[in-house]
């Protein structure tokens, strides 16, 4: 891969010839990140569940669903907060040669399109279910 100025390989954090020192340190970055990270996503997971419960159940208020979403849209931004975090810590463990070599996008997929936006696709559609409704092959 090829840094986005058009210059040598880019590398990811644990592909960089770090020393002893860094490596121990990027344990424990990386250890915390994905503890607190692992309590987002668990939060976001049960959040999407209580949004879809919510639309589908006539008797909640729009107002509901959209104090919900607002929910959601909270526990995403810290989700990329903890991301740029952990990133920062990592940008300072490394030296200037390494922070040449290094892309932080390849730390995170999610990293690429906060950056970037959606690709060349954009958001797709829903998928459409396999057969009509009523057509017997459901």
């Amino acid at each position: 891969m090829k840094k986005w100025r058009g210059e040598g390989p880019c590398w990811g954090v644990s592909e960089l010839n770090l020393s002893q020192e860094q490596r121990k340190s990027l344990d424990l970055i990386q250890q915390t990140y994905f503890r607190e990270a692992q309590l987002i996503r668990a939060q976001l997971f049960t959040k999407r569940l209580e949004l879809r419960e919510f639309l589908i159940n006539p008797t909640i208020k729009i107002e509901s669903i959209r104090v919900k979403y607002f929910e959601i849209i909270e526990l995403k931004s810290k989700q990329e907060e903890k991301a740029i975090e952990y990133l920062i810590k990592v940008r300072n463990l490394l030296t200037l040669e390494q922070l040449q070599n290094w892309c932080p996008e390849q730390e995170f997929p999610a990293f690429r399109q906060m950056m970037y936006g959606p690709g060349p696709m954009g958001i797709m559609p829903p998928r459409k279910p396999p057969f009509p409704e009523g057509s017997g092959k459901e």
